[in-house]
């Protein structure tokens, strides 16, 4: 793969449209970025869950600060990167003139890599799935093909990512979001179908990034940007270099602000994490500047810009001394996977104490338990309705709850199924509750 090909400013379903200078003031991928932060679907974002319930008497991160936050640091990872390739390439810019633009593209994919998560966080992946696992859903399965059932059953929010930027719903714009082929290819964290995925054998097979809906859209991104294919992978492609940037910052951000959540809820006191942030920091100024802070909130917040710095430079430096490896497709970990050791040892540390302390705490497991019996009760309302032969008259009046632009286009059990996904997977935590509890005959709307 290569830069030239790998950085397209086309847009996606405009590809004959002009495309600015990119010495413009506002790029086209800048342009990305505002259509994504003035969207419905990100504004949504700020009632989802990230970790912890939602409202709370102490503000903690939802999706949307944490989709800012995540922006903000894949920024910089792609300024330093260009930045670091000009002073050994000065002539950079004319061989590649969309790598100034790298930290634009990153930001604009860190923006909307969430935008594919139902509400109650992880869970509410987890309860869609286990509708057609382990619930009702498993009648559908005869009516499907066997790679349609393998989205079902392991939902997935990259791939439903995806499907919001590039689907034509009915009586939205039939060419989505229209972003530019390189923000789209950035998102695609594991570019393989639900079929391909769940490989343990290889790394970025954990999970897929594409439903079947969507596979002939990616290919084409594919194409139009020289991604590579997988050949261990029948329906599978090699990383977006970017991607590796978009998920360093992803995880700096969550294994380093859920604990600062953490403090502020009570679950872990400052000594606890200030033992893991402190010697992450790598400051040895940073010790007389704590013993300034009288509050325990200012210390934290500043052990969290420290240690997040130090994870940017570091996966930058990883990102640049692998760059031929991962540009011919053969880096097979992520970035922070592969820092030196000792930070390495750090992250885990972390992990461990998070996994053990905060994402066991009661207040997680109440909201993912809610999340559960909340998302099952939607599907195995809306998913008969709209696929039964027969509708009666109950089945009338909850279509009649759904949006048209969730009507699906094809009169196909895939196709319908997949509607409803997007009409709940859509929802936020507070109008999912609200909804589930009024067709369970829990609350009735008001007749104010």
């Amino acid at each position: 793969m290569n830069w030239q090909r790998l950085l397209s400013a086309k847009r996606w379903g405009y590809e004959s449209r002009h495309i600015g200078d990119p010495h413009d003031a506002r790029s086209e991928f800048q342009r990305d970025y505002d259509r994504l932060i003035f969207s419905s679907p990100f504004r949504r974002l700020q009632n989802k869950t990230q970790v912890f319930p939602l409202p709370g008497s102490v503000f903690v991160h939802n999706r949307l600060t944490h989709s800012l936050e995540v922006a903000s640091v894949g920024r910089s990872l792609g300024r330093i990167f260009y930045n670091e390739m000009r002073k050994s390439f000065p002539a950079i810019d004319a061989e590649a003139p969309y790598l100034q633009e790298v930290g634009n593209i990153v930001s604009a994919a860190c923006l909307s890599h969430d935008l594919g998560n139902p509400a109650f966080g992880h869970s509410g992946e987890s309860a869609i799935s286990s509708y057609f696992t382990d619930g009702d859903g498993r009648n559908f399965e005869g009516r499907v093909s066997e790679a349609e059932w393998a989205d079902l059953a392991h939902f997935e929010g990259n791939a439903n990512a995806l499907r919001i930027l590039t689907h034509a719903f009915a009586g939205k714009d039939e060419h989505g979001f229209a972003l530019t082929y390189s923000t789209l290819g950035a998102i695609v964290k594991y570019p393989c179908a639900a079929i391909d995925g769940h490989d343990k054998q290889v790394h970025h097979r954990k999970k897929y990034g594409f439903f079947q809906s969507e596979q002939p859209a990616f290919e084409r991104i594919a194409e139009e940007l020289g991604l590579l294919e997988d050949n261990m992978q029948q329906r599978g492609f090699k990383r977006h270099p970017l991607v590796y940037l978009v998920e360093a910052a992803d995880d700096i951000c969550y294994n380093i602000i859920d604990l600062e959540d953490a403090h502020r809820l009570g679950i872990l006191t400052y000594d606890q994490v200030a033992r893991l942030l402190i010697p992450i920091c790598g400051d040895s100024q940073l010790e007389p500047r704590l013993a300034k802070l009288d509050d325990a909130d200012s210390r934290i917040s500043l052990l969290r810009a420290k240690a997040i710095n130090t994870l940017i430079i570091a996966c930058a430096e990883v990102f640049l001394q692998h760059q031929e490896t991962i540009l011919n497709g053969q880096f097979e970990k992520s970035l922070m996977d592969a820092l030196p050791a000792g930070l390495v040892d750090m992250m885990h540390a972390i992990e461990r104490v998070s996994v053990e302390k905060i994402y066991n705490a009661q207040s997680v497991v109440q909201i993912e338990v809610a999340g559960y019996k909340v998302m099952n009760g939607l599907l195995e309302e809306f998913i008969p309705a709209y696929l039964s032969e027969k509708k009666t008259k109950y089945h009338g009046k909850l279509l009649a709850l759904m949006p048209k632009q969730f009507h699906a286009q094809q009169e196909t059990a895939y196709a319908k199924i997949r509607s409803v996904l997007d009409f709940v997977s859509g929802m936020t935590d507070l109008y999912a509750v609200e909804l589930y509890r009024k067709i369970k005959g829990i609350s009735f709307p008001s007749l104010d």
